[in-house]
C-alpha cells in the first residue's frame, strides 16, 4: 500500500510540474530588458558574436559547480555517521 501511494504521489508531482510549465505564458521565458535587445540587434555581427560567445563562458562556472555538487552527493550517498563503541562500553554494562 506504501508503494502504492508514494507511487501516485510522484505521478501527481510530475502531472503539476508539466501542467505549470504549459500553462506559463511564453513571454515568462523571453523577458529581457528592451534596450539592450535593441542595441544587440542594431550592432554588427562581430558585437553579436562577441556577445553570444561571452554568454557561453559565463555559462561554464555555474555549470561546473552544479556538476561538481550532484558528483560529490552522488558520491557520498551511501556515506553515514555511525557512533563507534569501544569494547569496553559493553563490559562495563553503560
Amino acid at each position: 500500500m506504501k508503494t502504492r501511494t508514494t507511487s501516485i504521489r510522484k505521478t501527481f508531482s510530475g502531472l503539476a510540474a508539466a501542467l505549470a510549465l504549459i500553462a506559463s505564458p511564453a513571454s515568462l521565458y523571453a523577458q529581457s530588458c528592451a534596450m539592450c535587445y535593441q542595441s544587440a540587434a542594431a550592432s554588427g555581427p562581430r558585437t553579436i558574436h562577441a556577445l553570444n560567445t561571452g554568454i557561453l563562458i559565463l555559462m561554464f562556472p555555474p555549470a561546473l559547480i552544479t556538476i561538481g555538487v550532484f558528483r560529490l552527493a552522488y558520491k557520498k550517498r551511501n556515506t553515514f555517521h555511525q557512533i563507534e563503541y569501544q569494547e569496553d562500553d559493553f563490559a562495563s554494562g553503560s
